[in-house]
């Protein structure tokens, strides 16, 4: 017997038995729906790390100020002004560090018009934007004459622009900020949350000058809250944060018996980690959904030895007109894989449905990829195989005379 004629033979098989071979594909149906849904979940929460890494900007350092004690207390990173403008120029003059930018930072109070609005304040060199991968969308950057005059202009986020403008263009005019006049000369690109989940774009950018003097007050003249440094590369973080470090204990003058006061991060390293724990969620998530196909093709398993049952006498009457072993096993074999490759056909299609239905939902994405639904498919067909030889086998090794006699 030729392989089609035992494909046809499979196929006539399933479809006398539909009840029967529905019942089989349904476990292997909810198995493959879940491994697509499960790694669309995955995948858009790794998409999230992703994007907010992307946005927070590469090879990234955030230099903090060191601690205060007072009364056998110590504050943290950052009570102390042990930084200044002085220093971030320095280390945006290291061979291994890329640019630099200071800032100093404070929550104000914000108006135009009868609209007000809270929010962080950030005094800024022209370099931040550069430092944070942050593009203006309309307007300009600011400048190094703005930061000499202590000019009061301002750089606006999206939040700023929505709760304060509405749909009124802001580029030219002047808000208030705690009731002093700046006028708004670029508005920032949309930037979204930060990995903290933050609102990046609740924020606004002045000259750090104009910070200093004329918002927060400064009583430590030339320093600031922190510096954030960006290496050239990847490869060049390690000798940059060295090189970083050696800078600042020699202009602080520290001896080699002091501990340092202040604190080199590598921002990017903490990227890394989370977007390291968002893939093994993918996986993990992943991993428990395939149990469900295991599950599948054990009930496939099952189903196809109580068919073994019920046909032993058909197998009888087919291997004494002439039906080989391999012919007997061909069928009962194919007979579990067009039911686990059907079954996984119609749980992709509901996976994909699924994903679609989470992310328009809960508002959040949901990434089907080809390879994910690649994957779920052959896990299944493979499964078929794999729970089906067992039951194909059996049909095959039965004794002609012995099916024959069987009731």
């Amino acid at each position: 017997m030729n392989f089609s004629a035992v494909t046809g033979e499979a196929w006539r098989s399933m479809g006398v038995n539909r009840l029967r071979a529905a019942l089989a594909m349904l476990g292997m149906v909810i198995g493959v729906a879940a491994v697509v849904l499960m790694l669309a979940i995955g995948q858009g929460t790794q998409a999230i790390v992703n994007d907010s890494i992307a946005s927070m900007g590469s090879n990234l350092f955030i230099i903090l100020s060191g601690s205060t004690t007072s009364g056998g207390l110590r504050a943290g990173m950052g009570s102390a002004p042990t930084l200044t403008l002085e220093d971030a120029r320095a280390i945006g003059k290291l061979p291994s560090v890329k640019t630099s930018a200071p800032v100093y930072s404070g929550t104000a109070q914000l108006g135009y018009g009868p609209n007000n609005w809270s929010t962080v304040v950030n005094g800024v060199t022209p370099e931040y934007l550069e430092v944070r991968n942050w593009a203006v969308e309309s307007g300009r950057n600011l400048d190094e004459g703005d930061v000499r005059s202590a000019a009061r202009v301002a750089l606006i986020g999206k939040t700023v622009v929505f709760n304060l403008f509405a749909d009124e263009p802001p580029l030219g005019k002047t808000m208030r900020i705690k009731n002093s006049p700046f006028t708004i000369v670029g508005v920032l690109e949309a930037k979204g949350q930060s990995m903290d989940g933050r609102d990046q774009d609740d924020s606004v950018l002045v000259p750090v000058t104009t910070a200093q003097s004329k918002l927060f007050g400064n009583p430590f003249p030339g320093t600031v809250r922190f510096i954030m440094a960006q290496a050239p590369s990847k490869e060049m973080m390690t000798e940059a944060e060295g090189d970083i470090g050696q800078l600042l204990r020699i202009r602080h003058r520290l001896r080699n018996d002091m501990e340092n006061d202040f604190t080199v991060r590598n921002l990017t390293a903490t990227a890394q980690a989370a977007a390291s724990s968002a893939q093994a969620l993918s996986f993990m998530l992943g991993a428990i959904a395939s149990i469900s196909l295991i599950v599948g093709g054990i009930g496939i398993m099952n189903i196809m030895l109580v068919s073994v049952t019920e046909r032993t006498r058909e197998i009888g009457i087919r291997m004494s007109i002439g039906a080989k072993r391999r012919d007997i096993l061909q069928q009962f074999l194919l007979e579990a894989v067009f039911i686990c490759t059907l079954g996984g056909l119609i749980g992709a299609m509901l996976g994909v449905a699924g994903a679609w239905a989470v992310s328009a939902l809960a508002e959040m994405p949901a990434v089907v990829t080809g390879s994910s639904i690649l994957v779920a498919f052959l896990f299944a067909a493979g499964t078929g195989i794999f729970f089906g030889w067992y039951p194909a086998r059996k049909a095959a090794y039965l004794k002609p005379v012995e099916a024959l006699r069987h009731e």
